[in-house]
């Protein structure tokens, strides 16, 4: 596929995970006190192309949060940036790694820099979102993960959906919109996942966008 094509798929994904917007968030747990989830057949017909829909991703309609609101309360961060965490992330990583249970999370709250991690059996996934104080401090912290991660290149075209955005070479997403980065880490997973190969790399792309999709219709 030439690189307009990949685009335009990339971008027709995203509109399709805009309804898959709700935020909230699962319960924390210590890393011990869940197995993880087991592989099942319900994820049968599913797309596993970076960017290309996912049959069976969440679609409830709950409201759009927008990713500058103002936090639940003092301290805490938006709902936006829980929803790396919530209840429609945790469903569509089930489908695309065939999970029969929702995969047992882990999240903090430091420094402005809310981080969830997924203990799957594979491996562990990280999300994280960083709220900055305004836009230029959003791009100034992108700027300087971009620098700090070895080995990135930038997501360029109709693929970034208008935002600045990079990956590295290791499986690793980020992009910034308003006042919010986005890095979805899935470095230390296998180089393919799932009962359908999907490349690391691909699998952060689509976690990504399925976010991106709801915080562009803020």
């Amino acid at each position: 596929m030439n690189h307009r094509k990949r685009n335009l798929v990339l971008l027709g994904a995203s509109v399709l995970l805009v309804a898959g917007c709700g935020t909230t968030p699962a319960s924390s747990s210590s890393p011990t006190s869940a197995a993880a989830a087991q592989p099942s057949s319900s994820s049968a017909g599913m797309s596993m192309k970076p960017g290309e829909s996912m049959a069976g991703m969440s679609m409830s309609a709950s409201p759009t949060p927008s990713p500058t609101a103002a936090p639940t309360a003092a301290g805490e961060p938006t709902a936006a940036t829980k929803m790396v965490c919530g209840k429609e992330t945790q469903d569509n990583i089930a489908k695309i790694l065939a999970l029969s249970s929702a995969p047992h999370t882990v999240s903090t709250w430091t420094d402005q820099l809310y981080t969830c991690t997924y203990h799957l059996a594979v491996g562990p996934l990280v999300m994280k979102v960083k709220e900055s104080a305004s836009p230029a401090a959003a791009r100034s912290y992108f700027d300087s993960l971009q620098k700090e991660l070895a080995s990135t290149s930038p997501i360029e075209g109709l693929a970034n959906l208008g935002l600045p955005a990079f990956k590295t070479d290791q499986g690793g997403v980020v992009f910034v919109k308003d006042n919010m980065t986005l890095y979805v880490d899935a470095t230390k997973l296998p180089a393919k996942v799932g009962p359908h190969g999907v490349a690391r790399s691909e699998f952060s792309y689509e976690l990504a966008t399925a976010v991106l999709a709801c915080w562009q219709g803020a």
